[in-house]
């Protein structure tokens, strides 16, 4: 059981890392919603959650873009709307 924490806190670290670097380039770009691409035909790749199971990261591939997408979906009773995401490609 220990090996699959510290694997799995290495692999959120890797997205949160691998996430910041097109978080910052994405400010100018359109909004993305996880119900659009599901619409859209994209497809989820992978996913993790957060060590706090609030929130997840959720990959999508698309077969006719040669990027991916990476939302955050997190889910918060103390605010309103209570779920919230933020998704942004990834090139």
């Amino acid at each position: 059981m220990p090996k699959f924490v510290t694997l799995s806190c290495a692999l959120a670290a890797s997205v949160v890392t691998f996430a910041c670097p097109a978080q910052l380039s994405a400010a100018a770009e359109e909004t993305i919603s996880i119900a659009t691409l599901l619409k859209g035909g994209w497809q989820i790749a992978g996913y993790t959650s957060t060590l706090d199971s609030r929130s997840a990261f959720i990959l999508f591939r698309h077969p006719d873009e040669p990027y991916l997408v990476q939302c955050r979906a997190s889910y918060d009773v103390t605010r309103t709307p209570p779920v919230t995401s933020n998704c942004y490609k990834l090139q």
